[in-house]
Formats: C-alpha cells, sequence, structure tokens
C-alpha cells in the first residue's frame, strides 16, 4: 500500500481538503444517483470520509470501503455513526447488497493489472442489487501517458488550517505490459519560508483508454450508460456511468 495512505494519511487529509471541492464531488454523484432513483450506496476508496459526511447528511444509506486503517480511523472521527468497511476491493462480498457502488478518486489507477480489475468488478457486480448503479472516474491515458513524456516533474500546492503543503512528483512510464506509472513523491511543509520535508511516498498507478475500460465492463456484464470527460484538479479523466446486467 502507498505510504500516502498510511504514515501520511494526515497529510493526504489536508492536502485533499484543498485540491477537490468536495461538495462539488458529491452534487455529480447525487445527479447520477438522483436519476437513476438509487439510495443506497458503497464509496470505494473513501479515504479520510470527506465526500461521506455529504451523503451521511443528507439521508443516503451509505457504507465507506478503503484498504487503509489509517485512512478509516480518520474518516469515522468524521463521521462517528456511519459503516465504513476495510477491505480490498479486488476481493470482498457485502452482508447485504446495495443500489449503487461508486469508486471515487480515480482509485481505480490502483488495479495496476488485468486481473485486479476484472475481478473488483465482479465483486462490485455481485454487491449490486438488480440493475444497480456502478460509477467511476479514471485517467485517460491518451492523455496524461504523452504528457508524462513530455515532462514527469509535477509540483502541487496545498494551503490547509494556515499551513502550507508541496508535493513534487515525478512520473515514469512504464509500458511494457499496461499503462503504467511510476509514482514518486516528496511532500513538505512550508516553515519560516523554507520547505521542510515530512515525507515520501512511491506507488505504482495505472492509466486506461477509453477502450480498455468499455472491454473489463463488457466482460464483466455491466452496460455503459454514459462514459463522458470531466475536469478535475490534476489528470485528464473520464466519468464513467455504468448498469449492472444480468
Amino acid at each position: 500500500m502507498s505510504n500516502l495512505y498510511k504514515d501520511l494519511a494526515q497529510v493526504y487529509n489536508a492536502m485533499y481538503a484543498t485540491f477537490i471541492d468536495y461538495k462539488s464531488e458529491y452534487e455529480l454523484y447525487e445527479s447520477f444517483l438522483d436519476k437513476y432513483n438509487k439510495k443506497s450506496l458503497l464509496e470505494i476508496g473513501c479515504g479520510t470520509g470527506s465526500l461521506s459526511q455529504y451523503f451521511v447528511q443528507n439521508n443516503y444509506e451509505y457504507s465507506g470501503f478503503d484498504l487503509s486503517s489509517d485512512m478509516l480511523k480518520i474518516a469515522k472521527e468524521k463521521n462517528p455513526n456511519t459503516p465504513f468497511i476495510q477491505g480490498d476491493m479486488r476481493s470482498f462480498e457485502l452482508d447485504k447488497q446495495v443500489e449503487s457502488v461508486l469508486i471515487t478518486g480515480r482509485t481505480i489507477s490502483y488495479l495496476v493489472e488485468n486481473n485486479d480489475v476484472q475481478s473488483s468488478f465482479e465483486c462490485i457486480h455481485r454487491s449490486l442489487e438488480k440493475e444497480g448503479l456502478f460509477c467511476f472516474d479514471f485517467i485517460d491515458a491518451n492523455e496524461f501517458i504523452p504528457y508524462t513524456n513530455k515532462t514527469n516533474d509535477i509540483v502541487h500546492e496545498a494551503f490547509f488550517e494556515n499551513i502550507k503543503y508541496v508535493r513534487k512528483s515525478t512520473w515514469v512510464p512504464e509500458i511494457l505490459t499496461n499503462w503504467h506509472l511510476h509514482w514518486n513523491s516528496t511532500y513538505y511543509e512550508e516553515k519560516q519560508g523554507n520547505l521542510v520535508e515530512i515525507g515520501k511516498d512511491s506507488a505504482k498507478v495505472r492509466a486506461f483508454t477509453k477502450d480498455e475500460i468499455l472491454l473489463f465492463l463488457n466482460l464483466t456484464n455491466f452496460k455503459v450508460n454514459n462514459i463522458f470527460k470531466r475536469e478535475t484538479y490534476a489528470f485528464p479523466t473520464y466519468m464513467v456511468i455504468a448498469e449492472k446486467v444480468i
């Protein structure tokens, strides 16, 4: 597991609170759920629960799901009466099927092998009720891979509770089998005008082409209701709305 989601969980919580407008994210997902009349959901990749609280406040039957116990500890502090599940999206079973499953924050990027994607989609299919809704976003390989070939040094800054954080990242493509990238980051906190290193992180992640995603959904018995590009803080991204078929 990436160190960003363990020892750096508090730093993640601070930086992404600046990067992402969680209210707007909620409104986007809520528009899908409302359109298809879904009220129960599982959010995979719920992280520190910044999006969870909006679903809870708006009376959705919500459960959060994440691999990181450190992230879930923060999520539970924010949402003390909300169910959270620690688990691996490649292999899980729910006690009760839900009307919808969301994979948020491009968490699908950590499914780096084809069998990882397929097994995760199969678990999600089993977890959904008839005509259940499956929504997720992914990094567009057609745009992001050429970009990282031109420049792999990327800097992000964030201000949270009067503290400035800086992340300096390098992205190294590894394209022998799939559209993989090695993501190496160093995190800093600004103190008296100087950047003080507070941690490092390294992860292997994956971008996808639109056709790859369509094939995975076809193989795991989902039909695509909509797929479209959306603006995000850092990556060229597609959003997918799919439906369980039997």
